[in-house]
């Protein structure tokens, strides 16, 4: 009886132990999405040392994984962030372009995370709308927003006015929100969205000195005439020396211009160079003139015996020490949330996300901004850390998207994704286990005429080859050899020895216009409602 008794007294700590030492269930990632606005990826070191060096940046593709063809759908701005949130393409979101309105109906991840539990922020540049859905607390800066002392709409305390310079304040934000505000029962999701390095480029006053004084790489298509490309590139408006502003975007002042006979490249030229340094205070402005004034008196100086090329080569420098001092503090930024999440034991447990809205041209075709298929507006940086997860220091090539973050970071929290939704979840890739996961990718820009004026097209992109059809007021197809041709500059639309490929593409384009849900009725639906904006005077080039 003794031996019964004693037998259920084992058998009863035996269960209580197996039951005591089950594993924990694995705790709902955090997740930390990073993104700027219109960083090249060439401007990562990362991806490319030549331009600039990114520490901070290059700690998630040194402890994650770093995506070599990630490509955007839609190379524009506000249409790539609704891509992000919907996970659809522009066609079905409806914002197609920076001129139309988003559709408020439409459901966003933040969305769906929130209603399943993760706590939300949104802290920085989101580009539309005031008021976005799916968040417990956000402070945005209205459209574009202000380099220095800029304005925040809030979900709590209306607009609001800050003082310092943009990027240090997303980054206090996101800090204060990250110390002060979350609810440490629940996972998170943390949008980080930085205006840096978009147009019209005021670095910090701490980085003046240093990147006023530096020379750039030139890159090797600089001087591009465009001979062997089809004729949207010839017409587009992004030349460095003929379209890029004297004021606004060179930081030549409006009465050194007038001194020297410069007429402004666009009637905004130098109107943005005062809406941009006018927001300053009397001590950031004396800071800036004491900086810019030095580069514009030896300006001056120079400029009467400045040969064409000459002013070119000069453009290319103003804009990259500019450009590239912005992305220094975004850097220094992604450095501190870093740290915070570190030290505070966040680490271990969240995904860590850095990419742009899309990629941009730093001089490559003689070209800024972004708009087309090419490669450099096209691509965009991503580099995404997920420990124990994602192998450290992974490298991907894969045909990856922006259209596939929403069904990731839902996958990633456990919640279902909606049928509609039309991206692919990157999970298996950070398991190693993605071997194929997209062949092709789709593209479709819109916004023609317009700024920039880079015609309407859409096109099929795989790894090796890209097939392009310009339409609206033309009617041109360009191929190009993304192997043998790394810089894209010739269309072998025609040429015989590629016969066989223009053929196999054409159909995977065609295929691929189905599976999005993509048409010509599309196409010409929207051609119809731009024109009806452009009769009511609200497109602006």
């Amino acid at each position: 009886m003794k031996k019964i008794f004693f037998g259920i007294i084992l058998l009863g700590f035996a269960s209580i132990a197996f039951f005591s030492f089950k594993p924990k269930k694995q705790k709902r990632p955090n997740i930390v999405f990073i993104m700027s606005d219109d960083h090249a990826y060439q401007a990562i070191s990362a991806y490319d040392k030549r331009l600039i060096s990114t520490p901070n940046i290059d700690r998630i593709a040194n402890d994650g994984m770093l995506f070599s063809n990630a490509c955007v759908t839609n190379s524009i701005c506000a249409p790539s962030r609704a891509v992000i949130l919907t996970g659809k393409h522009s066609h079905l979101n409806g914002k197609i372009d920076n001129h139309f309105p988003f559709d408020t109906n439409n459901v966003t991840f933040p969305q769906l995370l929130q209603a399943n539990g993760y706590q939300t922020a949104m802290f920085g540049k989101l580009h539309f709308g005031n008021n976005p859905k799916g968040f417990d607390e956000f402070k945005i800066l209205p459209d574009q927003g202000n380099y220095y002392n800029p304005d925040f709409i809030t979900k709590n305390e209306g607009k609001i006015k800050l003082t310092g310079y943009v990027t240090d304040l997303i980054t206090d934000l996101t800090l204060k929100w990250l110390k002060e505000d979350r609810d440490e029962e629940k996972p998170f999701f943390l949008a980080y969205l930085h205006k840096a390095p978009h147009r019209e480029w005021l670095p910090a006053e701490r980085h003046y000195k240093e990147y006023l004084s530096k020379t750039f790489p030139e890159p090797e298509t600089l001087f591009d005439n465009y001979e062997g490309r089809g004729s949207a590139s010839k017409q587009a408006e992004m030349n460095l020396l003929t379209h890029m502003n004297w004021a606004g975007d060179s930081k030549i002042t409006p009465e050194n211009m007038k001194k020297l006979g410069i007429a402004e490249s666009h009637p905004y030229d130098i109107k943005n160079y005062n809406w941009t340094v006018d927001r300053m205070n009397p001590e950031q402005r004396k800071a800036w003139d004491n900086a810019y004034g030095k580069m514009n008196e030896d300006f001056v100086k120079k400029y009467p015996s400045m040969t064409e090329k000459d002013k070119m080569k000069w453009r290319f420098q103003r804009y990259m020490q500019d450009y590239l001092g912005t992305i220094a503090a975004v850097d220094e930024g992604v450095g501190k949330v870093l740290d915070f999440l570190k030290a505070n034991n966040l680490e271990e447990n969240t995904i860590i996300v850095y990419t742009s809205d899309q990629g941009f041209y730093l001089g490559e075709h003689g070209w800024f901004d972004k708009r087309f298929i090419f490669d450099e507006s096209f691509k965009t940086p991503l580099l995404v850390k997920w420990p124990n997860v994602i192998k450290p220091g992974s490298k991907n090539s894969q045909m990856v998207q922006n259209l596939d973050f929403a069904q990731t970071f839902l996958e990633a929290a456990g919640v279902k994704a909606p049928s509609d939704m039309q991206g692919e979840s990157l999970v298996p890739i950070f398991k190693g286990k993605g071997k194929n996961f997209r062949d092709a990718a789709y593209y479709h820009y819109y916004e023609y005429p317009s700024v920039h004026m880079v015609k309407r097209h859409y096109g099929i992109v795989t790894e090796n080859y890209k097939l392009v059809h310009f339409y609206y007021d033309v009617d041109e197809w360009e191929l190009y050899d993304r192997k043998n041709d790394k810089n894209e500059m010739k269309n072998v639309y025609n040429d015989p020895k590629y016969s066989e490929i223009k053929k196999e593409l054409h159909a995977k384009l065609a295929a691929l216009r189905i599976k999005y849900k993509d048409s010509e009725e599309l196409d010409k639906m929207y051609i119809d409602k731009y024109k009806e904006l452009e009769k009511s005077g609200k497109i602006w080039r």
